[in-house]
């Protein structure tokens, strides 16, 4: 029985996939069971950030898995103490707490966001999140996020929680009180379109959370590790929030996710509170630790900001060439946007035939998301199949 056939047997149709299956992957090339050879300009959607089987990762994943893989958090675990270490010394951070994905790390900010709010005031328990968001598919994660195509079917949403215009401090007003607990925001929508913060905003919201007493909440799922040019999306902004959660290239393709926090929400999860089996074990961290250390090496940026200037270019010269089809590129660092004038799923099934993998958000935004380790002449091939593609594709 082939890939495909137990796929649709065996496993629920969460996903619409394509007809492709993957056996192996270097750098940022994956190749198919035939052989075929695909440009990931999507990295596994914004995971693996160093690129398929990255050497060290790899390295360090099948030397922790001969040693040691999972004992629980009944006891010390040297790779979690490491890049929980690292974490905090290369952020605003003071303590981590680990879990397994995105999902369960904003979960596990909105149970500390409530438990901080309710022991100051128990009516204070209110979430401020945003339309167009995406924080996750669990209950609470799904509560606050912006597309009610996500929680529709599965009612009722977490009370509480209250949506705001992002990018718009008049509407946060609206909506903000002393019973906020937190605000969560991504310093860029992902599945809302590839959308900034922009600076002002994320100011206006430090002042605000500041001012009802509420933690401000960044949801770097998508943008951290590396992802905006940076190791995370609010250094770019000067804004420091109370918590921060990621996941997805924290272990460039192991599961993992964490929360990072500093000053009173740091210490607001006590024993028996919140916990997770799995959360920072062995394997996981130490596939993190040597992402981090990868990233944090001098000079590494800088590349990485030289080739998004570069793949930036190339995307506002695709605008220029096919006028009409696109309305502009948007988007910071290595996460970026081609805006089309027209719905691109069908785009994106084009451009897998022909070998490039992206993805379509927000109906009509082209998403590109490719390894942190991608060359220019990596880029000139992506886009020279984008070029060939779209003169033969009457999509509009």
């Amino acid at each position: 029985m082939e890939t495909f056939e137990k796929t649709e047997k065996f496993v629920m149709r969460t996903y619409n996939r394509y007809p492709v299956s993957f056996v192996r992957g270097e750098g940022c090339w994956l190749y198919d069971e035939s052989g075929k050879k695909y440009l990931d300009m999507l990295a596994g959607i914004a995971v693996c950030n160093l690129g398929h089987c990255h050497p060290r990762v790899s390295e360090a994943i099948c030397e922790q898995a001969k040693t040691l893989i999972h004992t629980s958090n009944l006891f010390h675990i040297g790779p979690q103490a490491e890049l929980a270490r690292l974490l905090c010394e290369n952020s605003f951070g003071e303590k981590v707490f680990f879990c397994n994905s995105g999902a369960e790390a904003n979960e596990g900010a909105i149970k500390l966001a409530r438990r901080y709010g309710t022991e100051l005031n128990p009516e204070k328990y209110e979430i401020v999140a945003f339309k167009n968001s995406f924080h996750g598919r669990t209950v609470a994660s799904v509560s606050v996020t912006g597309q009610g195509k996500y929680s529709q079917g599965f009612g009722p949403m977490l009370e509480g929680v209250k949506f705001a215009e992002f990018n718009n401090l008049e509407s946060v007003e609206e909506v903000v009180s002393e019973r906020t607990a937190a605000i969560i925001v991504e310093p860029v929508q992902g599945e809302g379109g590839v959308v900034p913060a922009e600076p002002d905003f994320l100011k206006g919201l430090r002042e605000i959370a500041d001012r009802v007493n509420a933690l401000l909440i960044f949801d770097e799922v998508q943008t951290g590790i590396g992802r905006t040019g940076r190791l995370f999306a609010y250094q770019h902004y000067g804004v420091e929030p109370d918590v921060m959660t990621l996941a997805k290239a924290l272990g460039n393709g192991v599961p993992i996710g964490a929360v990072v926090a500093k000053g009173r929400a740091a210490g607001v999860l006590k024993p028996g509170l919140h916990a997770s089996t799995f959360g920072g074990n062995f394997l996981s961290t130490r596939a993190g630790v040597e992402v981090l250390k990868v990233m944090t090496a001098p000079g590494f940026f800088d590349r990485v900001n030289a080739v998004a200037a570069y793949l930036r270019k190339g995307l506002e010269s695709i605008v220029e060439e096919f006028p009409g089809r696109f309305e502009a590129v948007r988007g910071l660092g290595m996460m970026l946007g081609l805006v089309c004038r027209f719905e691109c799923g069908e785009l994106v099934g084009k451009l897998l035939e022909a070998g490039v993998i992206v993805n379509c958000t927000a109906g009509r935004v082209l998403r590109f998301l490719p390894p942190l380790v991608i060359t220019e002449e990596e880029v000139d091939y992506g886009l020279s199949v984008l070029r060939e593609v779209l003169r033969g594709y009457g999509g509009r």
